[in-house]
Parts: structure tokens; sequence; C-alpha cells
């Protein structure tokens, strides 16, 4: 097909897009599925889990400080937590029950996923005695770095 008008996506640039959208069928919509997967929030969760608990116990056999250990954690858990309220969420009856509610589902949760992260980090010092915050940082930042390694890892699409 020749590109019309300079268009870059071949429509010619006169017809409505309406023309040129083809709904898909149920059983097209699921073979789509099969050969694209979806990465599992709940995945995401856990690989973050592991690598909190693991940058945790580094952070105490390195300092040799159960202080400094739990700053990694709680810097872990202040990612983990609002992230597991996201996907429990975003998985709810409610959000999937068409595109509209999704979006909102979506910006709902994650506006509640960044007041809950707040809220944990602004409670630090209160909450971790002696608190380390280079330690709950390195904690923070390793956990937020599984949503890339989560991205590397996704099952790859099939081709049809």
């Amino acid at each position: 097909m020749a590109l019309a008008s300079g268009n870059k996506h071949g429509f010619d640039a006169d017809e409505p897009e309406e023309e040129n959208f083809k709904r898909l069928t149920a059983q097209e919509a699921q073979e789509l599925r099969e050969s694209d997967p979806a990465l599992s929030p709940w995945w995401v969760v856990g690989l973050q889990c592991v690598a909190g608990l693991a940058v945790a116990l580094v952070a105490w056999g390195v300092s040799g400080k159960a202080s400094v250990g739990w700053s990694a954690g709680y810097g872990a858990l202040a990612v983990i937590i609002p992230a597991a309220l996201f996907a429990r969420g975003l998985m709810s009856q409610f959000s999937s029950m068409n595109a509209a509610t999704a979006s909102f589902g979506f910006f709902v949760w994650e506006a509640v996923k960044l007041a809950v992260s707040i809220a944990m980090l602004a409670l630090a010092p209160r909450l971790v005695a002696d608190l380390s915050w280079l330690a709950l940082l390195v904690g923070l930042l390793v956990t937020l770095k599984m949503y890339w390694l989560a991205l590397l890892k996704r099952p790859k699409p099939k081709q049809i």
C-alpha cells in the first residue's frame, strides 16, 4: 500500500480513521492475548520481595549493624507494599469492567501507591530505630529497579 499524503500510517488523509479500524472477534482477541502474554503484576511484586530481602541481608552483612539491614528492608517495603496495593487494585473486578473503569482505576491506584510510598518514607524515622537514610535509599532503589528486570524477563511474544 502506498503512503497517501505522506501519512506515516498508510491511511488516506481524507478517509476517516474509523473506516480503517477492524474489531477483533472473540477468537482473534484470545489468540492475540496468547501470542503476547501479559506480565503478572504479582510476579513483579514477588521479584521485589526477593530483591528487598537480599538487599537488607547484604546491608546487614556488610555493615555488621542490624539497624542498617532494617533501614534497607524498610526502604524495600516502601516500594513493595504500595506495589502490592496497586496490583491488587488493578486486578480487582471493578478495574476490569471496561476500558473507562480500567483507565480510571489505573490512575486511582497509582495515586494510592504514591501516597502510601510518601507516607511510609515520612514515617521511617519514627518506625526504624537508628535509621540509616543511605541504606533506606539503597533498599528503595534496588527494589524499584526490579521493574526493569521484570520487563527483561517477561514472556516473549509468540509468532502467529
